[in-house]
């Protein structure tokens, strides 16, 4: 359906070793995976025919890399406030390693210690949205999955720690939008693969 409002494409980045096995990969730089590439690639032909007013990345190389094969890397935009959720101690290791140590720990309920909390994560989300919305058009967003979980969260109006209610697979697109005005923000489409 056609929508007269701006919207917000929102890219997870590609497939990396970490990812693969699940390992929570906050600052750590670990490159995409010849699959990573690859999916990351196809994302050109995905968004074929769409005009964006900009595009933002992550710092993180896995998302700089995935925004650069998807073919916008030259107009790419570094924000900070993209970055993945700072893991601190869990940087490295999976769900399951981290719940044979701390039993019943959420991460959007418990953060991380060393690292950051739905709350701090929700902040940096909120400082996107605030620059997203004084920013006319669309706009492209290569970043991570938790980072872009809280963002839709956020976007919603939602508290941060409702991003554990979203999914989002490597290399997928979601779409930020609004419905009958912009008083009225809505996810047009999420985790398309």
């Amino acid at each position: 359906m056609s929508n007269a409002f701006p919207e917000i494409y929102l890219v997870r980045h590609g497939e990396t070793e970490w990812s693969l096995l699940g390992r929570h990969t906050g600052r750590s730089d670990i490159p995409l995976t010849a699959n990573g590439e690859a999916a990351a690639r196809q994302l050109a032909d995905r968004l074929t025919g769409l005009s964006f007013s900009a595009v933002w990345s992550s710092p993180s190389e896995r998302a700089r890399k995935t925004c650069t094969l998807a073919g916008f890397g030259s107009g790419a935009v570094i924000k900070d406030d993209l970055a993945e959720w700072d893991y601190g101690a869990y940087e490295g290791i999976t769900t399951k390693a981290i719940l044979a140590d701390r039993p019943g720990w959420q991460l959007f309920r418990d953060g991380c210690p060393k690292g950051e909390f739905a709350a701090d994560v929700g902040d940096r989300a909120d400082a996107v949205i605030h620059a997203l919305r004084q920013t006319a058009g669309t706009i492209l967003v290569f970043s991570s999955s938790h980072f872009l979980r809280v963002l839709a969260a956020r976007w919603l109006g939602l508290p941060p720690e409702d991003g554990s209610r979203f999914v989002l697979d490597t290399a997928s697109i979601s779409v930020l939008g609004y419905e009958h005005d912009l008083t009225e923000p809505v996810i047009r489409r999420w985790n398309q693969r």
